[in-house]
C-alpha cells in the first residue's frame, strides 16, 4: 500500500510545563513553545501516512513552514491535524493546522520524504 492524497492524521496533547518556551529554550514565557508545536504537527503527518508505508520505509522531515499565530497556556489541549495534499515520487506535502480550546493557533506546510529505513540509518552512521 502507498500513501494517498487526502490521507489525514491527528494528534492531541495537553500542554505541560516541559512544553513551554521557557523550558524548551525558545523564549522566556510559559506558553506552548513553537518547536514543541511543530513536533505535534509533524506527529500528525506521521500519523497520516504511518500505516500506508512498507515495513522497510519511514518518512523524514525535509521542509517546514509554520505560522504560530496564537499562544497556548499550560493545561490547554492542543489538536494538530495534517492532510496529505501532494505526492511527487517519494516527496509528501501536507497542510498542517493546530487548535486549542480558544481556536486556531498555527497553520503551515510540512514536506516529508519516504526513505528506506536501513539505507537512511546507514547514511547517518557514516
Amino acid at each position: 500500500m502507498a500513501p494517498e492524497r487526502g490521507a489525514a492524521g491527528e494528534v492531541t496533547h495537553v500542554v505541560c510545563t516541559t512544553d513551554t518556551a521557557l523550558e524548551q529554550g525558545s523564549g522566556d514565557v510559559a506558553v506552548l513553545a513553537t518547536p514543541r508545536l511543530l513536533a505535534l504537527c509533524e506527529a500528525a503527518t506521521v500519523a497520516a501516512v504511518g500505516n500506508s508505508l512498507a515495513d522497510n520505509e519511514t518518512s523524514v522531515g525535509m521542509k517546514i513552514k509554520l505560522d504560530h499565530i496564537n499562544p497556548t497556556q499550560v493545561g490547554c489541549e492542543v489538536r494538530a491535524e495534517a492532510h496529505l495534499i501532494e505526492i511527487k515520487g517519494r516527496q509528501l506535502t501536507f497542510t498542517v493546522s493546530a487548535h486549542d480550546d480558544r481556536g486556531l493557533i498555527a497553520v503551515g506546510k510540512v514536506t516529508r520524504i519516504i526513505v528506506d529505513r536501513e539505507r537512511f540509518l546507514d547514511k547517518v552512521g557514516s
